[in-house]
């Protein structure tokens, strides 16, 4: 046991975290899992625990694999990742998946594996380091609107817009925290606001666009407008999950009916995912749904931790950028089960049921726990890596 906490570095609390939420994850899972067995007809409760628990074991080797790379090296990989998700986001477009209806092309179906791969979780992580980069890179010098507009903006446009048609909730969600981490990283305020408004005009340009040619994006623009609609409306679907939702917490109590006892897993359509908290709540109570929220805020304090003790702008940055959106993600996914927010399909990180989700948490943390675990590290060092330098050593 000693000899395999030896080759674990970084910030142990973060590890300890992240294991007891993949253990703790494992009865709500399989638990909640019924629906999919028993209303929807498919598949087994032991077969999704199985799937949960491999998906969450190679989550781990990510975690284990990642925190073992110098954090230098990120910094000239999202150059080399970037080119590859914007190609990867346009075949993922270009398939054209149509779900009840709405377009719905988010995944591209990894072969052999047999899994969904979300192309915008990949998308999300790439972005994040490639700002934090052009920040430090950018920390001693006077930023001129215009050269960032090429170098930093117009790749930021690029990919939010290839994300923007399929998935609203995490285009907005990556645009936030990268006004975020631009705003902790000294890129000047007027900027932001410049950036902000444009974005927000482009938001405006794309609706009408779709309002006009509705064959070429079937019904998505509908769909957010029904699901910020529907917020106030008691007798829609997503009303009806919500509804289930609170029923669910309310008949929670202090203590909750028990592991497993969930009665609601049978009737809310998402319970494996996008509303696993309600479950958690109506299995656990109060006193569970309190714990989840308290370990993910022990979490963020951890990152904010590891914030302090990092040496390097881009350190500070890289954590920042990829480390808050899983808190903001768990945020939202808790807001949406107890009706604070509208449905977005945000999953609750390392809890709920899914795979692209688990590895690309697991892949930011992995970044967290080698900038956590580097004592040594300077912004030269980091800075003056070449992209195609780190392609070499890697080949």
């Amino acid at each position: 046991m000693k000899t395999v906490f030896q080759h674990i570095k970084g910030d142990k609390t973060i590890w300890a975290i992240v294991a007891i939420l993949a253990v703790f994850s494992f009865m709500p899972v399989y638990s909640a899992s019924t629906n999919l067995v028993y209303v929807v007809g498919s598949g087994s409760t032991l077969g999704y625990l199985i799937k949960h628990m491999v998906l969450l074991i190679m989550g781990f080797a990510i975690i284990y694999g990642v925190h073992k790379i110098p954090y230098r090296y990120f910094s000239g990989g999202s150059v080399l990742m970037l080119p590859i998700v914007i190609i990867l986001l346009i075949f993922t477009l270009m398939q054209g998946t149509v779900i009840e209806g709405a377009n719905a092309s988010r995944w591209i179906r990894i072969p052999f594996v047999g899994v969904g791969f979300q192309t915008s979780t990949l998308a999300g992580l790439v972005l994040m380091v490639y700002v934090a980069r052009y920040l430090a890179k950018n920390k001693e010098k006077e930023i001129k609107f215009k050269e960032s507009i090429f170098q930093l903006w117009l790749p930021v446009a690029i990919v939010l817009i290839l994300i923007l048609p399929a998935n609203f909730s995490t285009t907005a969600i990556i645009f936030v925290m990268i006004l975020m981490v631009v705003f902790i990283g000294g890129y000047p305020i007027k900027y932001i606001g410049i950036i902000l408004g444009a974005g927000i005009l482009a938001l405006a340009f794309f609706v009408l666009i779709a309002k006009a040619f509705p064959d070429a994006m079937p019904n998505r623009v509908q769909t957010w407008q029904n699901r910020i609609e529907n917020f106030s409306d008691k007798e829609s679907k997503e009303a009806y999950q919500v509804e289930k939702a609170k029923i669910a917490i309310a008949t929670g109590g202090p203590i909750g009916r028990g592991p497993g006892k969930s009665v609601q897993k049978n009737f809310l359509p998402q319970s494996s995912s996008d509303f696993i908290f309600a479950i958690i709540v109506e299995e656990y109570g109060l006193a569970g749904g309190l714990m989840v929220i308290f370990i993910y805020f022990l979490l963020l304090f951890r990152i904010f931790v590891v914030i302090r003790k990092t040496t390097t702008i881009f350190g500070t940055l890289l954590v920042v950028g990829v480390g808050c959106p899983i808190i903001f993600q768990a945020t939202i996914n808790m807001a949406v089960a107890t009706n604070l927010f509208p449905v977005t399909g945000q999953t609750l990180p390392l809890i709920s049921s899914g795979g692209t989700s688990i590895w690309m948490t697991c892949f930011a943390l992995g970044m967290i726990l080698s900038v956590s675990a580097s004592k040594e590290e300077t912004e030269e060092d980091i800075l003056d890596d070449n992209p195609l330098d780190i392609l070499h050593e890697t080949i």
